[in-house]
This record gives structure tokens, C-alpha cells and sequence, in this order.
């Protein structure tokens, strides 16, 4: 009787010495190990916060009437003169169904318009309507000066490094 006695309050001491240990545990077992992959530091989520910051710049200034695809794609068809839509998006870095979207919504607005490539009636040519060369006279300078302001943080020697690191990753 004595030694059952003594067995329980040896296995009380036991359990009650082992529940810090199982608590310390537990809270090492909820927390994450630490990682070597920090979000902050990766090359991606850095673009993408300079970009969601140059769109909210572009935003301002050019206003809702005008995305940056939108505007990609005039832009493109001012240096390159009429092209076909499957080439456009090449030029402008969208898939098929992105530049769809961009030249029916520039179409719709009077903005741009499509024709047969005299040179093969299947592909049809893109370009600029009168309206659309004029909004994209008139917008250049604005996309000169959203440009200028998203690199504003940097000095004139950085902004040329940044811009030519940026286009040997492209």
C-alpha cells in the first residue's frame, strides 16, 4: 500500500514537472521555423509593388478612361504605323485573349480600328483612328512624366542602371 501511494505521487511529480515541458513544446511546435525565403526580399513581390505604385500613378494622371495596356497598345501602333493584332500583342508583351480585349475596347471607342492585310485577307491589320493618334499625342507627355515620377526615387545614374538590369532580365 505504502509503495502504490509512493507510485502515485512519484507519477504526479512527473506529470506536473512535464507540463511546462509539453507547454514550452507546443508553443515551438506552433511557431514556424524560420525560412530562408523572406517575401520582402524577393525580386517578384519587389516588381510587383513598384508596379501596383506606378499604376496608381498612372491612374491619377491619366484617369480611368485609359489602362496601361490600353495605352501600351496605342503607343506601340504610333512607332510601328499599322500591324496585325497577333503581332501587336508581341510587341506590347500580351497573350492572344489580352490583346483581344485591349483592341475590341479601343475599337468599341473609336480609338483604333481593324481592316484585311491587303497581303493576306486572313489576318486583319490594327491602327489608329484620327481619334486615337490625337489622344495618343495628347497623352505621350503624361506617360513621359508618370514614368519620370515612378523613378523619381532614384538619382539619373541609378534610374539608367535600374532600366538597363530591368531589360537584361526581359
Amino acid at each position: 500500500m505504502a509503495k502504490t501511494a509512493a507510485l502515485k505521487r512519484s507519477t504526479k511529480a512527473t506529470k506536473a514537472a512535464s507540463k511546462p515541458a509539453a507547454k514550452a513544446a507546443a508553443k515551438a511546435a506552433a511557431k514556424p521555423a524560420k525560412s530562408t525565403y523572406v517575401l520582402d526580399d524577393q525580386i517578384g513581390f519587389i516588381l510587383r509593388q513598384v508596379w501596383q505604385r506606378h499604376t496608381m500613378i498612372f491612374a491619377r494622371d491619366i484617369g480611368s478612361n485609359l489602362t496601361p495596356t490600353q495605352w501600351a497598345a496605342l503607343s506601340k501602333l504610333v512607332e510601328t504605323g499599322p500591324c496585325s493584332q497577333n503581332q501587336l500583342g508581341r510587341l506590347t508583351a500580351m497573350d492572344v485573349a489580352t490583346i483581344k480585349g485591349v483592341i475590341d475596347r479601343l475599337t468599341a471607342r473609336g480609338l483604333t480600328e481593324t481592316s484585311s492585310d491587303p497581303q493576306d485577307g486572313r489576318r486583319l491589320l490594327v491602327s489608329l483612328t484620327r481619334a486615337g493618334q490625337q489622344l495618343a499625342e495628347k497623352t505621350a507627355p503624361l506617360a513621359l512624366a508618370i514614368s519620370k515620377e515612378t523613378l523619381a526615387p532614384l538619382d539619373a545614374k541609378e534610374r539608367e542602371t535600374l532600366l538597363s538590369l530591368l531589360s537584361r532580365l526581359r
